[in-house]
């Protein structure tokens, strides 16, 4: 999707910049704020866990990543976008958010100026998914809300079924 100069500006702060991360899942490029972003590293050091006994929509989570001490439970972000079937070759570490996402890759970091709130048209889950759209050399980029991969509900419940059955996370070769 571009933008074109005919098309009204709205409201921008010009001066105003943020970093961002713009990765690809499903082959689908989105942005997410650089600060919500702890690391990115490779697939190693997952466990597999099943979620299907913490809550059946929970089966979204396959994996558990331990780092220095928290628990972070791993998405696969092709299937939380419903995009195409892609295979994640890098983990995205969330800051506060205990959740990491498996992505197709990791372009770079960007500064952005301007970002645009979403347009009426978004009006299912991408409105819990983005906090609206960024504009990079005149493209769309989705800007991903950190939050919207698992709640703090989600997240206790996830803890309770690591909790209640711990022989249920198994280390993977």
């Amino acid at each position: 999707m571009s933008l074109s100069q005919d098309q009204p500006r709205g409201k921008t702060s010009r001066h105003l910049q943020e970093m961002v991360i713009l990765l690809f899942i499903g082959g689908v490029k989105f942005a997410i704020a650089a600060d919500a972003v702890d690391e990115v590293r490779e697939l190693g050091g997952l466990k597999d866990f099943c979620a299907a006994n913490a809550h059946p929509k929970l089966e979204k989570v396959r994996h558990v990543l331990e780092r220095q001490g928290q628990r972070y439970f791993v998405l696969d972000g092709c299937s939380h976008f419903g995009t195409g079937s892609r295979r994640p070759t890098r983990l995205v570490v969330l800051r506060h958010a205990h959740a990491a996402v498996m992505v197709d890759s990791v372009d770079r970091m960007q500064a952005i100026q301007l970002v645009r709130p979403l347009p009426d048209a978004f009006s299912g889950k991408e409105r819990d998914w983005y906090r609206g759209l960024a504009v990079l050399k005149g493209k769309v980029v989705p800007l991903l809300k950190p939050e919207a991969f698992l709640s703090k509900s989600e997240v206790a419940l996830l803890n309770a079924a690591c909790a209640g059955s711990d022989k249920e996370i198994l280390v993977t070769a």
